[in-house]
C-alpha cells in the first residue's frame, strides 16, 4: 500500500509538470522558439519578445493563450507574430476581455456567455467607445465600474494598435508582401527627396514627383514613430546598455540625416515577408543571422534574454501554486487515512514546491539584476517564499502535517495574489524612484517582507487550531499546546523581523529624505506590526490571555498585517504609494471580514469545540461553574443559618 500511495503521488506530479511543459511546435516549420527570443527594449530594460506578447495579452485578455475562431489555442507568441505579420487574421482572435459587455450599451456587441471579443467585433463601435471616453471622468481613482470598464477598453484597442506596428508599417496585403522593396525604394528617394524639398523651399524648378513620393514616405514613418509601440532598433556598435533603442518608425526618419538603415529594420521587413509566403527556410535563417547579430552587439544581455525566455516557458510560480494545491490535499488525507505514508509524500512535495518556488525567485532576481522585493508583485512572491520556508521548518521538527499544510495555504494564496497583481504588465519593471537602493532593497525591504510572512504564517497556524479544536477527533490536549507553542515561536520571529526591518526603514528614509519617521502611512503600517507582536506576547507572557485569547491576537495580526502591506497603498497617499491598485478595496474588505469571522469563531463557548482539547476545556469549565455555584449556594445557608 505505501508503494502505491507514492506511485499515485509520483504520478500526480508528473502530470502538473508535463501540462507545464508542452513544447510549442509549428506545422510550417518556422523556428518560432528563436524568434520569441528576439530582443526588444519595451518599459525601460531590454526583454525577449516573448515577454513583450506575454505582458501585452495579459493586460489585453487576463490570460496568456488566445482561442482562434477554429477553436484552437494559440502560444503569445504566435499571436504576436499573427499580430504583427498577419494582421487581417489576428483581428478575427478574440483578445479583449470585456466583463460586462452587456453594460457597454452597444447594440449587437454582447454574445451570450461570451467575455472575449476580437477587433473585428468591436470594429463597428470605435467611434462610441471614443466618444464614451472622452466623457469618464479623467482621474482613474475616482471612476465608477462602468467608466472604468470604458477606459481599459479604449486603452486595450490603442495598445492592440501600437503592438501591431511594431515591427513595420501596417497596409494591404500588396505593401507586407513587398517591404524590402518599399525601404529600398524610400532609401533611394532620399537624396532626390531632400533636393527637391530643398530646391522647392528656395522657389527653384524641383522634382515635383520624387518630393511627393518623398513626402508620403516621410509623413507615413513620422506617423510610425508615434505608433509603434516596441524599439526594436539597437544602437550602433560600440554599444551602450543603457542607451535607448529606437522604433522602427524612428529608425527609418533618422536616415534622413545621412545614417545607413539599420539591418534589423530589413531583417523584420524579411521576416514578415517570408512569414506570409510561408517560406519557413528563409525565416528560420533570418532569425539565426538576427541571433547572431545580436549577439555579438549584447554579449552580456543576450544570455539573460535568453534564460528570460526559458524563464516564461517554465513559470515556477504557475507550477508551485499546483504542487501546494497537492500538498494541502495530501496532509488533509493523510489526517483521516494513510498519516505515515502521506504526511512523508505531503513533506516532500512542500520541499520540491518550495524549491520550484525559489527557483522562480532567484530568477527573476537575476533577470532584473536586483534583490527580491521589488513591487507589490515580488512582495506577493517573497510573502509566500518566507511562509513555506517557515512550515517546512516547523513541519521538520514536529511533522504532524500543520505546517506543512498551512505552508501551502499561504503559499498558494500569495501566489494567487502575485497572479491577480501581474495582469497590469510587466512585473519586472523599472524601478520606482523610491526603491531604487539595491543596499537598502537587500536589507530594510525583504527584512520587514520576511516579518509579513512570519505574521501571516503565526495567523495561518492560529486559524489551523481553531477549525481543529472546533471538529477534529484527533485535536487533542498536547496537539494544542504544540501548535500554540509553534504559533508563539513563528510571533516571535515576526515581531524581531518587524521591528529591525522598522528601524532599517528609518535610516533609509533618514537617507532618503532627511528625516527618520515622518508618519507615513507606511511607516504607521509597520509599527502596527510590531505593536500586534508585543500584544500578542505579553498577553501570553503575562497570562492574560490563554489559548483562545492567543489564536485571535494572531488572527488579528492577519488584519494588521494585510493593512499594512496592501491596505496603506490603497490610502495613494504617502511617500510609499507606489503600488496603488483600485481594485484591491474590496478585496481587502473581503479578506478583514473574513478574519473578524475566524476570531468569532475563535472565541465560541468551550461546548461548541468537538475536538477532545476543547470538551476537556468545556468539562473544566462546567465543573469550575458548579463549584462557584456549589460555594455559593453554602454560604447562601450559612447567612440562612447566622
Amino acid at each position: 500500500m505505501k508503494k502505491l500511495i507514492y506511485i499515485i503521488v509520483a504520478l500526480l506530479v508528473a502530470m502538473v509538470f508535463a501540462r507545464q511543459f508542452k513544447p510549442e511546435q509549428s506545422d510550417e516549420g518556422f523556428d518560432i522558439q528563436s524568434f520569441a527570443e528576439l530582443p526588444v527594449q519595451v518599459g525601460g530594460r531590454i526583454k525577449p519578445l516573448d515577454s513583450a506578447a506575454r505582458n501585452t495579452l495579459l493586460v489585453l485578455a487576463g490570460r496568456q493563450k488566445v482561442q482562434t475562431p477554429e477553436g484552437d489555442y494559440l502560444s503569445p507568441i504566435v499571436w504576436f507574430m499573427d499580430l504583427t505579420m498577419k494582421p487581417d487574421r489576428a483581428d478575427t482572435y478574440r483578445v479583449f476581455k470585456i466583463e460586462y459587455p452587456d453594460d457597454l450599451g452597444f447594440a449587437g456587441l454582447a454574445q451570450e456567455g461570451q467575455r472575449y471579443y476580437s477587433f473585428n467585433d468591436l470594429r463597428p463601435f470605435f467611434g462610441e467607445i471614443q466618444k464614451l471616453y472622452s466623457k469618464i471622468n479623467p482621474e482613474p481613482k475616482k471612476r465608477s465600474a462602468y467608466e472604468q470598464q470604458i477606459a481599459d477598453l479604449n486603452d486595450g484597442l490603442i495598445l492592440y494598435n501600437r503592438v501591431m506596428h511594431s515591427l513595420h508599417p501596417i497596409g494591404d496585403a500588396e505593401r507586407l508582401d513587398k517591404l524590402v522593396d518599399e525601404y529600398s525604394s524610400y532609401v533611394s528617394l532620399i537624396r532626390p527627396g531632400m533636393e527637391a524639398l530643398r530646391k522647392q523651399q528656395a522657389n527653384e524648378e524641383y522634382d515635383a514627383e520624387a518630393l511627393r513620393a518623398f513626402i508620403n514616405y516621410g509623413d507615413d514613418y513620422l506617423r510610425l514613430s508615434q505608433i509603434a509601440y516596441l524599439r526594436v532598433v539597437p544602437p550602433p556598435p560600440p554599444v551602450d546598455p543603457l542607451e535607448d533603442w529606437k522604433n522602427v518608425g524612428q529608425e527609418l526618419l533618422d536616415v534622413m540625416q545621412g545614417d545607413g538603415l539599420s539591418p534589423y529594420v530589413t531583417s523584420y521587413a524579411a521576416l514578415t515577408m517570408s512569414y506570409r509566403a510561408g517560406d519557413a527556410a528563409t525565416f528560420n535563417q533570418e532569425v539565426a543571422e538576427m541571433r547572431a547579430r545580436f549577439a555579438a552587439d549584447f554579449p552580456g544581455d543576450i544570455g539573460r534574454v535568453h534564460y528570460e525566455r526559458l524563464f516564461n516557458l517554465s513559470q515556477p510560480f504557475y507550477l508551485s501554486m499546483q504542487l501546494y494545491v497537492l500538498v494541502f490535499l495530501a496532509v488533509c488525507i493523510s489526517w483521516l487515512r494513510w498519516p505515515e505514508e502521506l504526511s512523508k509524500a505531503a513533506f516532500a512535495l512542500l520541499v520540491l514546491a518550495f524549491l520550484i518556488h525559489s527557483f522562480g525567485l532567484v530568477s527573476r532576481m537575476y533577470i532584473q539584476g536586483r534583490p527580491p522585493v521589488t513591487n507589490l508583485y515580488s512582495s506577493a512572491v517573497f510573502v509566500g517564499w518566507g511562509a513555506v520556508l517557515l512550515g517546512t521548518i516547523l513541519e521538520r521538527l514536529y511533522r504532524n502535517g500543520v505546517g506543512a499544510a498551512m505552508a501551502a495555504v499561504v503559499g498558494f494564496c500569495t501566489l494567487i495574489i502575485a497572479h491577480h497583481l501581474a495582469m497590469s504588465g510587466d512585473t519586472l519593471e523599472m524601478m520606482r524612484a523610491v526603491l531604487d537602493s539595491n543596499f537598502w532593497l537587500a536589507t530594510h525591504v525583504i527584512v520587514i517582507t520576511f516579518g509579513y510572512s512570519a505574521m501571516f504564517f503565526a495567523g495561518a497556524l492560529a486559524i489551523a487550531f481553531v477549525f481543529l479544536g472546533l471538529i477534529s477527533r484527533k485535536f487533542s490536549k498536547e496537539a494544542a499546546r504544540k501548535l500554540s507553542g509553534m504559533v508563539y515561536g513563528i510571533t516571535c520571529f515576526a515581531t524581531l523581523f518587524s521591528l529591525v526591518g522598522t528601524i532599517l526603514g528609518g535610516i533609509w528614509a533618514d537617507q532618503s529624505w532627511g528625516r527618520f519617521w515622518g508618519w507615513d502611512p507606511k511607516e504607521n503600517g509597520a509599527l502596527m506590526i510590531v505593536l500586534m507582536g508585543a500584544i500578542f506576547l505579553h498577553a501570553r507572557w503575562g497570562g492574560i490571555c490563554k489559548e483562545r485569547g492567543l489564536m485571535a491576537l494572531a488572527i488579528c495580526g492577519n488584519i494588521i498585517t494585510a493593512w499594512s502591506w496592501f491596505g496603506t497603498n490603497l490610502l495613494g497617499v504617502g511617500l510609499h504609494s507606489y503600488g496603488f491598485t483600485d481594485s484591491g478595496f474590496l478585496w481587502m474588505m473581503a479578506f478583514v471580514a473574513s478574519q473578524v469571522a475566524l476570531i468569532l469563531l475563535a472565541n465560541l463557548p468551550w461546548q461548541y469545540w468537538r475536538s477532545p482539547f476543547g470538551l476537556d476545556k468545556s468539562l473544566k469549565e462546567r465543573k469550575r461553574i458548579l463549584i462557584a455555584a456549589s460555594g455559593s449556594e453554602n454560604s447562601a445557608a450559612s447567612d440562612g443559618e447566622v
